[in-house]
């Protein structure tokens, strides 16, 4: 089994790279633009990233039409873990 496999085994792949994305953006990230890198409907994204709002992960910062995603301090130490044990495997 790859790296990669056993990664998946653990984590649900496309949630845990979302807070790794977001963890690791060099600008501002959206939505759409987070569904466009990671492969996934802007709709499925909307859905995980509600969850994470709720569990404290993800803010959503209204900036006119568009919601900027920025990570919590919470949501930023998971990301870091996530990408810790990536890195491991």
């Amino acid at each position: 089994m790859s790296n990669k496999e056993i990664f998946k085994v653990f984590f649900r792949e496309k949630p845990a790279m979302m807070l790794v994305d977001l963890k690791n953006a060099k600008s501002e990230v959206y939505a759409s633009s987070l569904a466009k890198h990671i492969d996934c409907t802007y709709s499925h994204v909307v859905k995980i990233l509600q969850e994470m709002e709720r569990e404290g992960l993800v803010n959503f910062d209204k900036q006119g039409r568009l919601k900027l995603l920025t990570l919590t301090k919470k949501g930023s130490d998971v990301a870091n873990y996530i990408d810790n044990i990536r890195t491991l495997l």
